[in-house]
């Protein structure tokens, strides 16, 4: 086995495509056994990032080591040692669950003599007793998704890429493979998982935060909230879009979203609140609630792009 000190690290990774660039020197590591949530709004480089670590696209600039490996020079050695799912499940859908994990364990080189133990273990962990002889075709989106998991896994690697993995999976199935995640986790595998669902960065130790090829954030969910600029106040009203333009020119107001039923309103400090109450009494809004609240992820990713677009435009 390569010896390592941290399953990934990266130097100025970078990727373009002709004049396009679709990841822009990215620095980040990933110590043994931790999982990093790579998060972002689609395009924003996470699975070109997901695809130069596994070896199947060089970088144009810049380097990346994944488990000792050099991401250009070793590509096949990192093949050989990791595990990787996407969101477009790699199964065989003329194969029962059992036959698709025994596939993969024979393709990743696991000893005949190990197999049979393996494949019954993988499908306990997976928690397809009862479904390893349906047909794949059969199985719901939420089984499919555990057993593209275990057929991940069916060679121990040491290191685990998810890319978009729960995409169009119901909210209490992500949960659950959120929990055979940490399961792994605490086996020691290091884990790297893209998603654009904000409540799922909450699972990870560290989340890097990328937005148009570029990597703006790079934390644990707790700093990162923590670091949040301003208060944020939720209101609940009878006219969310009219709201929102009365709260933009109040004095003060650093940004505004609209979540759901509900305005999020950010606040250079709570001494605004007053006037951002009577802000909406002129205007006669009916608010219906008014409160301030900690920042959600989403909360603070929308407040950096927010930042940067205004730097952007002021630097013209």
């Amino acid at each position: 086995m390569n010896a390592y000190t941290n399953a990934v690290q990266t130097y100025d990774l970078s990727r373009r495509f002709g004049n396009f660039v679709a990841v822009e020197k990215v620095n980040f590591y990933i110590p043994k056994g931790e999982i990093f949530g790579l998060l972002g709004p689609n395009g924003a480089g996470k699975t070109t990032t997901i695809r130069m670590l596994c070896g199947i696209l060089k970088p144009s600039e810049g380097r990346a080591e994944v488990l000792g490996y050099d991401v250009d020079k070793e590509a096949e050695a990192i093949k050989r040692q990791i595990g990787y799912m996407s969101q477009r499940f790699s199964l065989y859908n003329d194969l029962t669950a059992e036959e698709n994990i025994d596939f993969y364990a024979s393709v990743y080189g696991v000893p005949v003599s190990e197999r049979r133990r393996r494949v019954n273990d993988l499908i306990d962990q997976a928690g397809l007793r009862h479904y390893e002889r349906e047909l794949t075709h059969n199985l719901s989106g939420a089984w499919r998704q555990r057993l593209a998991l275990a057929c991940a896994i069916a060679h121990r690697p040491p290191m685990l890429f998810l890319d978009e993995a729960t995409a169009g999976v119901d909210p209490v199935s992500r949960r659950e493979f959120w929990d055979l995640i940490y399961q792994m986790a605490g086996e020691g595998i290091s884990i790297l998982a893209t998603t654009h669902y904000m409540d799922e960065a909450e699972y990870c130790n560290t989340i890097g935060m990328m937005y148009q090829a570029r990597l703006v954030a790079l934390a644990s969910p707790d700093r990162l909230k923590d670091e949040f600029p301003g208060v944020l106040v939720q209101v609940g009203c009878d006219d969310l879009l009219r709201a929102e333009q009365v709260a933009k020119q109040v004095s003060g107001v650093l940004d505004t979203s609209i979540h759901g039923v509900r305005l999020h309103v950010t606040l250079q400090d709570d001494r605004m609140l007053t006037s951002l109450k009577e802000a909406f009494i002129q205007a006669q809004i009916a608010v219906s609630e008014f409160e301030v609240i900690l920042p959600s992820l989403e909360d603070v990713f929308i407040s950096m792009i927010e930042a940067r677009l205004k730097a952007a435009e002021i630097g013209g």
